[in-house]
C-alpha cells in the first residue's frame, strides 16, 4: 500500500491486487463486499494518519479506480466541518467521517519506467513474442508511463502483456485522468512499433 499527500485535504492510496489478496480482497468483492471495504478502509485511513497525520474527520469524498492491470487507487478528499475545532480526544476512537463514495473502473494499462532503456527493452520482447504494436507513450514526474487501450490488445495476449510490462516497469498510482491533463505525450499512436523502428541495438 503507497500513500502520498496531494494536498493540505487530499490524498492518494495505491494498492496493488497482491495488497488487496493479502487483505482476502478480491478483485470481484471490491464492488460487492462492503464489510471488506469498510475494514480496508479504516486501515487505510490509520496508515494515512501514521504516514502522514492525515485524519479522516468530517466528510469526505471517496474516489476509487479500479484498474484490472494494476489494482485500485483511492482518492480520498477531506471537506471542511463545524466539528472540526470542537473535537473532543475521546473521540477519536469513533467513526467521525461521513462518506460520498464514487467508483469507476478502467480497463486501459497502464505502466511506468524509471529508465528509456526499459521502454526499448520492453518494446522489443513485444516484438519478439509478437504481441502488440500498439500504444501510447507519456512522460510525466521523470517517469515514462506506457498506456495501452483495451481494445487494441487481443484478449488472448492480456496476461502475456502485463507480465512483460511487469518485469521491466512498475504498476503506476497516477489514474489516466491525471495523465492526460498533467502527463506530455511523447509517442501519441504505435508507440511500440516507433520506439522499435528508431532504437536498434
Amino acid at each position: 500500500m503507497k500513500i502520498e499527500r496531494l494536498g493540505q485535504d487530499k490524498i492518494r492510496i495505491f494498492l496493488t491486487f497482491d495488497d488487496l489478496l493479502e487483505r482476502g480482497i478480491q478483485k470481484e468483492d471490491m464492488w460487492r463486499e462492503p464489510p471488506k471495504l469498510h475494514d480496508l478502509f479504516s486501515e487505510m485511513m490509520e496508515q494515512a494518519y501514521n504516514e502522514l497525520g492525515f485524519e479522516a474527520i468530517g466528510p469526505l469524498a471517496v474516489e476509487v479506480f479500479a484498474m484490472p492491470a494494476q489494482g485500485m487507487i483511492v482518492i480520498v478528499t477531506r471537506g471542511r466541518s463545524s466539528r472540526d475545532d470542537q473535537l473532543l480526544e475521546e473521540d477519536l476512537d469513533e467513526e467521525l467521517y461521513e462518506m460520498e463514495v464514487t467508483m469507476e473502473q478502467s480497463d486501459i494499462i497502464m505502466y511506468a519506467f524509471a529508465d528509456f532503456e526499459d521502454i526499448v527493452s520492453v518494446s522489443k520482447q513485444f516484438k519478439s513474442s509478437g504481441l502488440t504494436n500498439s500504444g501510447r507513450l507519456y512522460s510525466y514526474n521523470e517517469k515514462w508511463i506506457l498506456v495501452f487501450e483495451p481494445d487494441s490488445i487481443e484478449l488472448n495476449s492480456h496476461h502475456a502483456i502485463i507480465a512483460l510490462l511487469a518485469e521491466y516497469g512498475e504498476a503506476t498510482s497516477v489514474t489516466y485522468a491525471m495523465l492526460e491533463e498533467y502527463g506530455k505525450i511523447i509517442i501519441a499512436d504505435e508507440a511500440v512499433q516507433q520506439i522499435n523502428q528508431h532504437f536498434t541495438f
